[in-house]
């Protein structure tokens, strides 16, 4: 008798007929389930506050708030609370499509209104005469005029840390605020050099100039910078990207100091032009001493 032991064998071995396969069925593949990757939650710049009650708690403590941006139409309930207390702080409203605020805090329920708020809190002009006080030094700030750009903002703060800047003001209007881009970008100085926001330029500087400081534009018509004494009490002014500085600023300012340009370039940035003046009132105050 013929032993077919071995021909079915190999009929299974070639995927024949052998035991546990039908013809006409495959074998199941087992597949080894993937982990699902877990949806991240939508995460909120961190410059922004959103949601009526957590924008309420902001304006009712002591947290400086950039601006307040509202959707259009957004006014019943207790957003007229919140505007009417932000109004009574100064704070600038600005309102807005829904869908712009949809695109500032996507995936947040922001209920009509965010905050912007600094990563640091404001200080004071006082705040910022204290320091040059307490560390026995004639004061040494630096005033900008309307930069709008946060970049040349925090490129200005580390320059001013490096540099032995007591302050920097900044005009609440039509100027850049601190942000979380100015932090980054000034590499931590922003916790260092204390920021101070201003209403009026022009009174300010008529305030600094009673406390004894001198103040200086930079611009091109003034006189080549390093032949002018930048010693003592000083308030440097800088101007902003496009328009220097303004003219009404100027007039107050006691002298004009210049950076000599030979190239085809009439111009510098505002952060480069801050530093070299920055690093020469430093050099000359060291060499007075």
């Amino acid at each position: 008798m013929k032993d077919t032991r071995f021909e079915k064998k190999n009929d299974v071995a070639r995927g024949g007929r052998g035991r546990g396969n039908v013809k006409g069925e495959q074998r199941p593949v087992k597949r080894l389930a993937r982990d699902k990757k877990p949806v991240d939650a939508p995460e909120l710049s961190e410059d922004l506050v959103a949601g009526r009650n957590a924008v309420m708690e902001v304006l009712k403590g002591n947290r400086s708030v950039n601006r307040l941006l509202v959707a259009n139409g957004s006014s019943e309930g207790s957003m007229r609370e919140i505007i009417a207390l932000a109004k009574e702080k100064g704070i600038n409203i600005q309102f807005y499509d829904r869908s712009k605020l949809d695109a500032m805090a996507p995936g947040i329920r922001h209920q009509g209104v965010l905050a912007q708020v600094p990563p640091v809190q404001y200080a004071e002009l006082e705040d910022i005469l204290q320091i040059a006080r307490d560390r026995n030094e004639p004061p040494f700030i630096v005033l900008l005029d309307e930069l709008e750009d946060p970049h040349n903002l925090g490129a200005i703060l580390r320059t001013a840390d490096a540099a032995g800047v007591h302050g920097v003001l900044i005009p609440k209007h039509r100027s850049c605020p601190l942000s979380a881009t100015v932090a980054k970008t000034s590499a931590g100085a922003v916790e260092h050099v204390p920021v101070a926001r201003i209403g009026n330029m022009v009174q300010t500087i008529k305030k600094l100039k009673k406390e004894g400081l001198w103040v200086a534009a930079a611009d091109m018509d003034g006189t080549d910078y390093y032949d002018t004494d930048l010693t003592g009490s000083l308030l440097l002014v800088i101007g902003s990207e496009g328009q220097g500085v303004g003219r009404l600023i100027k007039e107050q300012c006691d002298f004009v100091v210049r950076i000599p340009m030979v190239g085809k370039i009439n111009s510098l940035n505002a952060s480069v032009a801050g530093s070299i003046l920055m690093y020469e009132a430093m050099k000359q105050r060291i060499s007075n001493k």
